[in-house]
């Protein structure tokens, strides 16, 4: 399917879901204030919509004349944010009207009794959620933009050497270094991992968001964590995406700037990390999107000795990976990749999340027989420039004995 295929198809089942906004939009809002004149305001409102929808056409048009979209703060400000900004607000609230639909077919019979009465209620109840969502969604983004929080997991392991209790791995991933994660961004993110005195600092991978003008400045950042046993980072998808149709020249460009910051980025391949009078074995697996490990290099790579703590390190939490690694006795795996659900919708018992679609394992820690399984929220983005209900975290593991 090509790439402006995908974005029509995107885009018109946004239209749709705006449409069905809009419908129960406009009848709960003539329902509450009848004596209003919504005439005068109609012009005005469809002015409104154009412009909350031009990125859209924009996007498709410069896709067509074979150009990128200019890569600006003015585009930003003009066209994505207000159109994300209010996209998110649309489906948020249709998915809560959706819900109260699906309730009033399940309670039709009392509903039907009591029309009067229910539908006053139900148009009040959809007026409060428009407002209560132009209000959340804005102060949200701007508060996962702003916020980062450490989560601190303690993973206990018997026959524990005496040097490795109490050790400290901090975890981060999914850096994404572009115009929307500024250097004060990146700034702020690296003085909380050395404000907790890591003794291994591991990270997930996708250092950069696309294009080569940023691996420099990812690179620096990196160099900056300070840990007493070194800096190591796996290979994400958007590491091999600097350079688009040359995924050896990205990979390399990326490995070797982090080199010159001394942070070692790995391949498939097995390191043993000395610390004191105990071994650590750390795994790397390379498995993104334009790149995956085999079957048989995978069950190689796994097979090694294992020593006193044995740690996978793997981008996208999936391919069996987790399931082999736990047969293989790794007491820790860490994973990135999805953002934590980096757009994720509230609803009552179950929050929503696109990436729910692409996988099980979105955030937080998972028990594979005797492994536990790190996946963090990271800091960045991707596809679309916010965060929504998915804050930016660090992942403090202290290992302890049993």
């Amino acid at each position: 399917m090509s790439i402006i295929l995908r974005i029509v198809i995107v885009f018109l089942l946004i239209i749709l879901i705006e449409f069905y906004f809009i419908k129960k939009t406009s009848k709960s809002f003539k329902h509450v204030w009848p004596g209003a004149d919504w005439k005068k305001y109609k012009f005005p409102l469809i002015a409104l919509l154009i412009f909350l929808n031009l990125f859209p056409f924009f996007l498709l048009l410069f896709f067509i004349i074979g150009s990128a979209l200019p890569d600006n703060n003015i585009t930003d400000y003009l066209l994505v944010y207000p159109f994300w900004g209010y996209v998110l607000i649309v489906i948020q609230c249709s998915l809560l009207f959706l819900l109260m639909t699906i309730i009033k077919c399940v309670f039709y019979p009392i509903y039907k009794k009591h029309k009067s009465y229910f539908r006053n209620v139900e148009h009040n109840i959809i007026i409060l959620i428009i407002v209560y969502f132009t209000i959340y969604v804005p102060v949200r983004i701007v508060f996962d933009y702003n916020t980062v929080v450490v989560r601190s997991v303690t993973l206990k392991k018997h026959d524990l050497p005496a040097s490795l209790r109490k050790y400290h791995i901090v975890f981060i991933s999914d850096i994404h270094a572009d115009r929307h994660t500024s250097n004060e961004r990146l700034a702020k993110y690296i003085n909380k991992v050395n404000s907790l005195h890591p003794d291994l600092v591991l990270i997930g991978g996708d250092l950069i968001s696309s294009t080569p003008q940023y691996i420099k400045t990812a690179a620096e950042y990196m160099g900056m964590i300070k840990s007493k046993d070194g800096v190591y980072s796996c290979r994400g998808d958007h590491d091999h995406w600097a350079y688009r149709g040359d995924i050896q020249k990205s990979i390399n460009a990326v490995t070797d700037e982090l080199q010159k910051n001394n942070v070692t980025m790995l391949g498939n391949e097995n390191r043993i990390i000395k610390t004191k009078h105990a071994k650590i074995l750390l795994t790397s697996v390379t498995y993104t999107y334009p790149v995956k490990i085999n079957q048989q290099e995978l069950d190689t790579l796994l097979s090694v000795k294992k020593q006193d703590l044995n740690i996978l390190l793997v981008h996208q939490p999936e391919g069996g990976i987790p399931q082999k690694a736990a047969e293989n006795n790794y007491n820790l795996l860490l994973s990135g990749h999805t953002h934590g659900g980096q757009i994720t919708f509230l609803f009552p018992f179950f929050n929503i999340s696109p990436t729910l679609i692409e996988t099980k394992y979105v955030r937080g820690d998972f028990r594979i027989g005797n492994m536990l399984m790190i996946v963090t929220r990271g800091l960045g983005m991707s596809l679309m420039p916010f965060r929504l209900n998915s804050t930016p975290e660090i992942t403090m593991v202290t290992i302890m004995g049993e």
